[in-house]
């Protein structure tokens, strides 16, 4: 677009009987069509103005005036001071009124005169440009300057007279980014979203996304985004943007791997890597079992299905049954059973989690010496906290197993 519209340059000098320094103010872009109504509009916008019934009156260097047709009359009429010519402010154009360098005086309310000094730029501009946009009302592009409060007033029930009311000892949580409380937040419901997943239901699955605190539960969603991505990859894509900036905020393990798989489902590339269709869930369940119990397992490489190492031996499962590793070693992924180290800082970080001090307090408390995963998961239950506790060890134990499988260059599909 060329570059037709004005640049007007607004300085707010006073009012209510008050100078202003430094003058605060504001540029404009105003395109060839617009009205000083809508300048004027624009300006109170931009400086303010909440209560707008009051009068807008522009006056020109020559000493004409711009403003609404009864007090244009009136101005005319008047019996002191110059002969006025009143200019009907609704239908002239500021375009066709002045030119390039022009400089003329804006005053809102004329109880309180609010005085403005307007000069319209020398150069021409494009609103493309300057704003992005083509807007249908003049706009300002650029400003300085602290605005006052139309009244004076400095807080809402301000009469002039009375005491400044004493500052909060703490910030406000919308400062401190606290703000809404995560606990009025509904939690997701994994049934829902899981059963949206397994039939393939990409609006079910963000559906049950929308509204829903998700960040204990980042690499669950992460499962269900390429399907959505698929399906329904506009409603999809800033939800799956949501997700990996999420990863990469909370980083945990196997986190950064998640982000990285999701981004390429953005984008529509392929994984630089083998990608297995790995269950997570029963990998974590075989990495990080009982010790005593089995020590460790094998993954398939061809069919992504984890076994645990009792499914090798003959005399336990059968011989038709049991699975020889031996035979195809290139096809099969030793899994070493790393033990529940893990879950004691599991239980630490949910702890850390709980925005009540008082039960915070307690289940730190639980999770020292002897006993900690008894104590713990029973004041989870009196708490009525069992399924949060689930989302939220399952999702660590699931970023773990992601990041095990990537360590040996696997990725999930």
């Amino acid at each position: 677009m060329a570059r037709t519209w004005l640049s007007v340059t607004v300085e707010l000098l006073g009012g209510r009987g008050e100078e202003l320094w430094p003058w605060p103010g504001r540029i404009f872009a105003v395109g060839p069509s617009h009205t000083f109504m809508d300048l004027a509009n624009a300006i109170n916008d931009a400086f303010a103005r909440w209560d707008r019934s009051h009068l807008s009156m522009f006056t020109l260097v020559d000493g004409r005036v711009i403003t609404d047709k009864e007090t244009g009359a009136e101005l005319a009429g008047s019996i002191g001071g110059p002969v006025i010519t009143a200019i009907d402010i609704a239908t002239a154009k500021v375009a066709r009124t002045l030119d390039p360098g022009s400089e003329f005086q804006f005053m809102f309310d004329l109880g309180d005169a609010w005085t403005h000094r307007c000069v319209i730029g020398e150069a021409k501009v494009d609103p493309l440009e300057e704003l992005g946009i083509r807007p249908d009302s003049p706009l300002a592009y650029w400003g300085w300057g602290r605005i006052p409060d139309q009244y004076g007033r400095r807080w809402a029930t301000d009469d002039g007279e009375s005491r400044v009311p004493a500052k909060p000892r703490e910030p406000h949580p919308m400062l401190l980014h606290a703000w809404p409380e995560q606990v009025s937040v509904p939690r997701l419901a994994l049934s829902e979203m899981r059963e949206a997943i397994a039939a393939a239901d990409a609006a079910r699955f963000l559906a049950a996304l929308t509204g829903r605190d998700i960040d204990d539960t980042l690499q669950q969603v992460g499962a269900g985004i390429p399907m959505a991505l698929e399906h329904r990859r506009q409603e999809a894509e800033p939800v799956a943007l949501s997700v990996i900036n999420r990863l990469t905020r909370r980083g945990c393990a196997g986190d950064h791997v998640l982000a990285e798989d999701l981004l390429a489902s953005l984008r529509r590339v392929p994984l630089p890597c083998r990608v297995v269709p790995v269950d997570l869930d029963m990998l974590s369940t075989i990495l990080e079992g009982d010790p005593d119990l089995s020590t460790g397992g094998y993954l398939d490489l061809h069919t992504g299905q984890v076994y645990d190492e009792a499914a090798t031996d003959p005399m336990i499962v059968g011989q038709d049954t049991a699975i020889g590793v031996e035979d195809e070693p290139d096809r099969w992924l030793r899994l070493n059973r790393t033990g529940s180290g893990n879950g004691w800082q599991d239980m630490a970080a949910f702890a850390d989690r709980q925005h009540e001090e008082a039960l915070r307090e307690r289940l730190e408390r639980a999770i020292e010496g002897k006993g900690a995963f008894f104590r713990f998961r029973e004041i989870v239950h009196d708490e009525n906290l069992s399924e949060h506790w689930y989302a939220f060890s399952t999702d660590r134990q699931m970023g773990r197993a992601r990041e095990y499988l990537a360590d040996n260059g696997i990725h999930v599909g």
